[in-house]
């Protein structure tokens, strides 16, 4: 061990969801002590930095049950089985907003909340968007709008952009910007 590890003892599922499951794990800590984490599995998922030829931002406004409230947010998703990112985030733009892309650049990954969950998000960016169909999830209700990164960025201090991924794309187009 390398004084940092965690090592698994034992694990139990406590819920198989349709997107994540959960488990409790006891764990070995480096010290020899033991502990108990919550781990959420998560397949994955991706977003996608989406500006049109304005120059502006695609972002989907939509009720997020865990908030109570309405958030706009870059247009993503999780990745169906077997799926591969690249072709999650074209599926995703068109699915969300209608709009599909000649060529995806593939920015970052990262982990969204590494305390508890292994969901890795990967990140995209697209200028060469091509209107297509929108194809949202029978549960799934939500609206497109466009704004330029001054806007986006006004939204990002009034708390309606406030999730990672979408702040994350505001900061991307401000350095963008700055080159």
């Amino acid at each position: 061990m390398d004084g940092l590890t965690e090592t698994k003892i034992s694990s139990k599922e406590i819920f198989n969801g349709r997107i994540v499951h959960l488990y409790v794990d006891q764990v070995k800590l480096p010290n020899g002590e033991e502990s108990t984490r919550e781990v959420v599995k998560h397949p994955g998922a991706v977003a996608v930095i989406a500006v049109n030829d304005e120059g502006k931002l695609l972002l989907v406004r939509q009720y997020r049950y865990p908030l109570n409230g309405i958030i706009y947010e870059i247009p993503a998703g999780k990745l169906e089985p077997g799926e591969n990112p690249d072709d999650s985030a074209m599926r995703e733009l068109e699915e969300e907003t209608g709009y599909r892309c000649e060529k995806m650049k593939k920015i970052a990954s990262f982990y969204s909340s590494p305390g508890f969950s292994d969901e890795l998000l990967h990140i995209y960016y697209t200028d060469t968007l091509i209107k297509g169909k929108q194809n949202l999830d029978q549960d799934e209700f939500l609206e497109v709008c466009t704004v330029n990164t001054n806007e986006a960025v006004e939204m990002v201090k009034k708390c309606q952009i406030y999730d990672a991924k979408s702040v994350y794309a505001v900061q991307f187009l401000q350095l963008r910007a700055l080159q």
